[in-house]
């Protein structure tokens, strides 16, 4: 195993990241962005409707959830939501050490694929100007690459084929239940959990392998 990487990589082909609240602090900024446009819509909702979001495809959720949106357009709904994002008021910052793991892991041979809920616009721009490290990056699977998003395990499987790898070979990264479950499902060999928004017991009731506080916990001297 190369030098500076968490015991937990070795022997792993690959590495399945996920970006919102794993990569990049973005889930203040997405959380601000649903509270505002629900207000705005006059929707006085439970916090814990806010949480079903985080993970996940928006339009998904507002298919599935109930709630005062039941029969509206999704798209029009997320299009709304993504119109109340403040990127000024909750500024958009690398999660400590995910650029640093992302460029050990491909010094080591490690493929990496990032496997995210967002859409290709978005991913693009997160994981090359905010956190400046596209080039380490063999593939990006986004809510484009897939007809269903986590907690489905098609993302997962689709980040593993578009490596060549079988998911037992590979670690996943994800901040989420909903991703979890998806990374599980895809029968992805190792299912790391990060307590960047979710608490530690949370993600292991919710199946994570193991739980570290951030990404900065799987690098090493």
């Amino acid at each position: 195993m190369s030098a500076g990487l968490d015991p937990a990589f070795a022997g792993r082909r690959a590495a399945l990241l996920d970006l919102d609240g794993t990569l990049v602090d973005s889930e203040p900024a997405n959380q601000a962005a649903y509270r505002s446009y629900f207000m705005a819509r006059g929707w006085d909702l439970d916090p814990e409707v806010l949480r079903e979001f985080a993970g996940r495809r928006g339009a998904e959720v507002f298919a599935q959830l109930p709630g005062p949106w039941a029969g509206e357009d999704t798209t029009t709904l997320v299009e709304g939501v993504l119109a109340h994002l403040d990127h000024d008021a909750h500024p958009l910052r690398p999660i400590p050490g995910a650029a640093e793991l992302i460029r050990r892991l491909d010094a080591a041979g490690i493929l990496v694929a990032l496997v995210t809920s967002a859409g290709r616009a978005w991913a693009d721009h997160a994981v090359g100007d905010v956190l400046g490290v596209r080039e380490h990056f063999a593939a990006l699977v986004t809510a484009e690459a897939t007809p269903t998003g986590k907690p489905d395990p098609a993302p997962y499987l689709a980040g593993a084929d578009a490596l060549g790898v079988a998911p037992s070979d590979a670690v996943a990264l994800e901040d989420t239940v909903p991703g979890l479950r998806s990374a599980l499902d895809a029968r992805v060999g190792l299912v790391i959990g990060i307590s960047t928004g979710a608490s530690r017991q949370t993600l292991l009731d919710g199946g994570a392998h193991r739980v570290v506080a951030g990404p900065a916990q799987l690098l090493r001297p």
